[in-house]
């Protein structure tokens, strides 16, 4: 049994949940001490607490699923929030799941929806994509991603590093990109800092956040709506990925609703060099010399990238 706990409010705990935890005859967590604080402030006292986090959790998923099948209760929760979003929970699910056993959830607070609901951006679509890899290539290729992701993104960051992902996201999705920073969720400094990721990049370096932190990301420009900078910055990001001019521009091209020839064009302009089999200046794929493919049989290839470009899911 999957239970939320709260984010920092004690009050956020839900009766139901209260309930679970008491009648739990094992209850994983990542913190035992935070745990059992959390269970003495709302009067339970009993149920057996073993430690499962990142790091022990795979080994913890044997010891859960013969409990589980023999029909003892287990319940799993966090340090705050809802287990398997961003925390550990996720492979004890599927452990259970593949060995025949049920779960089930008392849901309750989880910091992005929070972050999302409260942050003026869009919320009919919206991703949880958790941390940012800290560095190297795939930093810079989930940076990539987020340039061209037309959903709300809420990201977890340590208080130490809001600055510098901000900056990184800002060069990546451009400095006017909106976004949030919200802190302290439900808490008693709980803040939210709205603006362009450009200036919420300074103003993090002048005064960077405390406490818990959400980055809140509004979506790139609707197809048809990209203009030439929201397409530099694009191809930017897509060059930093590794990849040619060519396919740069195919894949932003089918992003941002706008001819691949145009922004080939402008990839050029900005100082790409063709790659060998684009040396003749024309179609950015080298199958195209005259452009008409643009109207026929290039509309699967744009087609195919939109597709590739949704086919993330939520954390």
């Amino acid at each position: 049994m999957l239970v939320a706990t709260p984010i920092g409010n004690l009050g956020d705990l839900s009766p139901r949940a209260v309930e679970a935890l008491a009648t739990a005859e094992l209850i994983c967590c990542e913190d035992t001490r935070r745990t059992g604080r959390l269970l003495l402030a709302a009067g339970i006292d009993g149920p057996a607490l073993r430690r499962v986090d990142a790091h022990t959790e795979t080994e913890a998923a044997a010891d859960v699923v013969a409990r589980v099948l023999t029909g003892a209760t287990v319940a799993v929760v966090t340090d705050a929030g809802t287990p398997g979003v961003s925390d550990p929970g996720a492979r004890l699910v599927r452990a259970v799941l593949d060995a025949g056993g049920e779960v089930t959830t008392v849901p309750g607070p989880v910091a992005a929806v929070a972050a999302v609901v409260a942050s003026g951006l869009d919320t009919s679509r919206f991703t949880v994509d958790g941390f940012l890899p800290r560095k190297g290539p795939e930093r810079a290729a989930r940076l990539a991603e987020l340039a061209v992701e037309r959903r709300t993104v809420a990201l977890y960051e340590a208080p130490d590093r809001v600055a510098a992902t901000l900056a990184d996201l800002a060069a990546a999705c451009g400095d006017e990109r909106e976004a949030v920073v919200a802190r302290e969720l439900t808490k008693l400094h709980e803040e939210h800092r709205r603006g362009s990721l450009a200036a919420l990049a300074a103003g993090a370096a002048a005064d960077p956040p405390r406490g818990e932190v959400v980055i809140v990301v509004g979506g790139a420009p609707a197809a048809g709506a990209g203009g030439d900078d929201d397409v530099r910055i694009a191809l930017r990001a897509a060059r930093d990925r590794g990849l040619g001019p060519g396919r740069a521009a195919a894949e932003v091209a089918a992003a941002l609703g706008r001819s691949r020839r145009e922004v080939y064009a402008l990839a050029l302009a900005d100082g790409d060099e063709p790659g060998a089999d684009e040396a003749d200046g024309g179609d950015p794929d080298g199958d195209d010399p005259d452009g008409t493919a643009d109207a026929s049989a290039g509309t699967a290839t744009d087609a195919d990238a939109t597709s590739d470009q949704h086919a993330g899911g939520t954390r």
